[in-house]
């Protein structure tokens, strides 16, 4: 037996440090958290993805009584960029969450489902996501694709 690394790089950037269109994308991330819907986890989230046409579109987690019928903000910007602009590749991606009950000052990552998700639409346009994530306060990560923070990802190859 041998172990195998496989190393993850993240860039940490202070607020002030990010250049303006990612404040930008940031900024629209916010306005989508604040609109969740999150009765049951009072956990939000909010995502805004960058077209390579030049939209904004964002995404927030929407909960369901019956578990696990929701969806995660990620999910619903991704796969509404694709059935709305299918054409056009996703460029950056924006995740911002919030509790309702303790201070989020730490980067929340996505979670493996939309790691998954997201690595398809990668897969598909042949290119990277570069993906910014946030608390609601504190440092921001910034990953220079879903490949990154998903080394060992399952694709289409595989169904072959």
């Amino acid at each position: 037996m041998r172990k195998i690394k496989i190393p993850l790089y993240i860039d940490e950037f202070e607020l002030d440090e990010l250049p303006a269109d990612i404040l930008a994308l940031r900024d629209a991330a916010i306005e989508a958290r604040e609109k969740a819907y999150a009765p049951y986890s009072h956990f939000r989230v909010g995502a805004a993805l960058l077209l390579d046409n030049g939209k904004i579109i964002t995404g927030s987690n929407q909960e369901n009584a019956a578990f696990p019928s929701g969806m995660c903000a990620e999910r619903v910007a991704i796969w509404y960029a694709g059935a709305q602009y299918p054409g056009n590749k996703i460029l950056k991606m924006f995740i911002t969450a919030r509790s309702e009950h303790k201070p989020i000052n730490q980067p929340i990552p996505p979670c493996g489902a939309c790691r998954q998700s997201m690595a398809e639409y990668e897969i598909k346009q042949k290119s990277p996501i570069e993906i910014y994530f946030s608390g609601e306060t504190g440092k921001i990560w910034r990953t220079p694709s879903v490949a990154n923070i998903l080394p060992l990802l399952f694709d289409g190859k595989n169904l072959d």
